[in-house]
């Protein structure tokens, strides 16, 4: 999962064409082998000796055509690259890559106390590592504060979407950036009408 950070770093040096020129050909070659893996029983003995150990059981199921987790990373990185401002591309894309898996290993490790379907632990290791992604890419921008409070709101609104994955009915490597992205995205213009201090034209 963390080896994924490399796409919103490609990005950050690239255009917005070319990310979706790198993305796109990944994307579609990752759905193709997914749907292969549950039709062609060639495919499926070769992807389970490579990756076997990697797939979780609702992937290896039969029965139904399930995607794996980076079919839904890859696809989730090219609508962030084509919906979304490049900055808030790479923001929301890089918290899913961090925040996903410190809440994930820190919950699963210290969580004792629900929240909606996963720990309030987990939930807490999300926000306070989205903060540091924040504000490493806020740094590294020169970014006002209003990117910096727009983007630990989206980190919390991000926690509890992670949080009710399995009640939403939708996998988080595609709801996590979409939703992060898309309350950073209103919060953006929302400061601008209000004559704030703007950060969508960085990392043009």
């Amino acid at each position: 999962h963390i080896s994924s950070l490399a796409i919103p770093i490609i990005y950050s040096f690239v255009s917005r064409d070319i990310g979706i020129l790198i993305l796109t050909p990944m994307t579609i070659a990752s759905v193709v082998i997914d749907v292969l893996m549950h039709r062609s029983t060639v495919v499926r003995k070769n992807m389970l000796r490579v990756f076997g150990k990697l797939l979780r059981p609702h992937e290896l199921r039969q029965d139904k055509i399930l995607l794996n987790g980076a079919s839904y990373v890859l696809m989730s990185a090219l609508l962030c690259v084509l919906i979304f401002p490049k900055i808030i591309a790479i923001t929301a894309f890089s918290i899913l890559i961090v925040s996903d898996t410190c809440a994930a290993l820190y919950g699963r490790k210290f969580g004792r106390r629900s929240f909606l379907d996963k720990s309030r632990e987990g939930a807490f290791a999300f926000v306070v590592s989205a903060a540091v992604v924040v504000a490493v890419i806020g740094a590294l921008t020169s970014a006002g504060w209003t990117f910096f409070v727009a983007g630990v709101v989206g980190s919390m609104v991000g926690a509890v979407v992670e949080a009710a994955s399995i009640r939403l009915r939708m996998d988080d490597n595609f709801s996590i950036p979409m939703f992060t992205g898309g309350l950073m995205w209103a919060m953006a213009l929302l400061f601008e009408s209000l004559a704030q201090p703007g950060f969508l034209a960085l990392m043009k």
